[in-house]
């Protein structure tokens, strides 16, 4: 029985951060964060663009374009970030309320930036699995931006981080934008090297520590890590990319788009470069920042919009996610007259 992807869903923030307003809060030079770094501008959060909030409206989105009544959906998936309008709180279930998905039930997962990918493997395997679970929607937002300090070097990798809300829905029996299969990676030697130091049972938030600017995402080995990803992040990027299509019957040489989260340029160079690729073989999201888990539900509507994937492309969609984590699922996009099994 087939999987596939029935419609997605964006929602972007009005605000901006250009990178020369990046450069002035790091000090950073303005063509090393536009060049290197890879930002031109990134979405930001305004007052009302809370992270879950952001997620119903991408689900609204992804429902109106769509013959799909809310009181189809089976099962609704979170897949956006822990940090939202209250610390302890089921999202999922809010998203629910909000669509009027009445008929479904809900819950919440997270891998950092790779839960996209992750949900999409999990919410295929529920379908499969449950003869009563038709319809699944994924929706989550994301505005980890509000952890970083533009003063802390040891952060400047994730100088980039945005806001935004991204919807997916999934359905079972569809012929069209089929999900084949999928390859995950988790290195827990790296669990601990980023992380919000403050405000867990570790170390309770105190005003002090509030004050002092301790409630901020943070870097405990910067060296070790730097040398540690050096020898496995990008290898492990593209072995789930090749691990994904060699499960799903492909190879690189029959990729059409791929679908990355936003990294330095040098990096989403290397990755092209590597599966011997275009640049109109993917988006560079040097216009949007990195949205976290969102990045890959962003890429595939702009590639749509551009006309970058037509019917019978094989598109894959890559994260890679602190804690570490890595992940790619491959879809072969379009209308298709028989089910794929």
């Amino acid at each position: 029985m087939s999987i596939g992807i029935v419609s997605t869903g964006i929602y972007l923030p009005k605000n901006r951060m250009t990178f020369e307003e990046i450069s002035q809060k790091s000090s950073i030079p303005v063509d090393i964060v536009k060049t290197k770094l890879g930002i031109i501008e990134k979405t930001i959060a305004g007052s009302e663009d809370h992270t879950v909030q952001m997620a119903v409206w991408a689900a609204k989105r992804a429902l109106e374009k769509t013959n799909l009544s809310p009181r189809d959906i089976d099962v609704i998936i979170y897949i956006g970030e822990e940090h939202k309008e209250y610390p302890l709180w089921t999202a999922a279930i809010k998203i629910q309320e909000e669509i009027g998905a009445l008929n479904a039930w809900s819950f919440d997962v997270q891998l950092r930036c790779g839960t996209t990918i992750m949900a999409m493997k999990v919410a295929k395997s529920l379908m499969l699995a449950n003869e009563d679970v038709r319809t699944i929607l994924l929706a989550g937002g994301y505005r980890n931006h509000d952890f970083i300090d533009y003063t802390n070097d040891r952060t400047r990798f994730m100088y980039n981080l945005g806001a935004g809300g991204g919807a997916m829905i999934l359905q079972k029996g569809t012929k069209e934008n089929i999900i084949l299969e999928s390859d995950l990676i988790t290195d827990g030697s790296f669990s601990e090297d980023v992380v919000v130091p403050v405000g867990g049972t570790k170390k309770p938030l105190t005003p002090e520590l509030l004050q002092a600017g301790a409630y901020k995402l943070d870097v405990l080995d910067p060296e070790g890590m730097k040398t540690r990803l050096e020898q496995k992040s990008l290898s492990n990027f593209l072995k789930v990319i090749r691990q994904s299509l060699s499960k799903s019957g492909y190879d690189e040489s029959q990729l059409d788009y791929i679908a990355m989260l936003h990294m330095k340029k040098s990096a989403h160079d290397y990755v092209l470069h590597s599966l011997g690729l275009a640049e109109s073989q993917s988006i560079y999201l040097s216009h949007y920042g990195h949205i976290g888990q969102i990045d890959q539900i962003l890429s595939l509507e702009l590639a749509l919009e551009k006309g970058k994937i037509k019917n019978g492309d094989i598109v894959t969609l890559v994260s890679a996610g602190i804690g570490y984590a890595w992940g790619a699922v491959t879809i072969r996009w379009g209308t298709h007259e028989e089910e794929i099994i």
